[in-house]
C-alpha cells in the first residue's frame, strides 16, 4: 500500500523555527497534489499549505509569509518551513498527498499519522 511518515514536530518558543517533513513510500506510480494540514485541540482540521506537482502553492492567511512548502517530485517528499512560530501555530499537524498507484486508473487522498508542534515559552 502507500505510507505517508512525518517528523520534524516538537518544541519551540516563539519566534521560531521548524521544519516538518514527509515522505511517501509503497505502491506509488504518480503524486499529484501534495499539503500539510493541522488541527488545534477542540477546532476542525484546516489546510495550511499546498503544491502541486508542477510547483504551484497556495497558503492559508495565516501563515502567509512565515511558512513555505516545498517538494521533491522525485524522493516523494514535501516539506514545511516554519518561521515566526505562534503560539497560535501550536496544533497536529498532517501531510497529505493524492497519489495514484500502478494500474489504478484514479488518484487517492493518504493522510500522514500527524505530528505535534508546539509554539510556547
Amino acid at each position: 500500500q502507500v505510507q505517508l511518515v512525518e517528523s520534524g514536530g516538537g518544541l519551540v518558543q516563539p519566534g521560531g523555527s521548524l521544519r516538518l517533513s514527509c515522505t511517501a513510500s509503497g505502491r506509488i506510480f504518480s503524486i499529484n497534489g501534495m499539503g500539510w494540514y493541522r488541527q488545534a485541540p477542540g477546532k476542525q482540521r484546516e489546510l495550511v499549505a499546498v503544491i502541486t506537482r508542477g510547483g504551484t502553492t497556495n497558503y492559508a492567511d495565516s501563515v502567509k509569509g512565515r511558512f513555505t512548502i516545498s517538494r521533491d517530485n522525485v524522493k516523494n517528499t514535501v516539506a514545511l518551513q516554519m518561521n515566526s512560530l505562534k503560539p497560535e501555530d501550536t496544533a497536529v499537524y498532517y501531510c497529505n498527498a493524492r497519489i495514484r498507484s500502478p494500474g489504478s486508473s484514479t488518484y487517492t487522498t493518504y493522510w500522514g499519522q500527524g505530528t505535534q508542534v508546539t509554539v510556547s515559552t
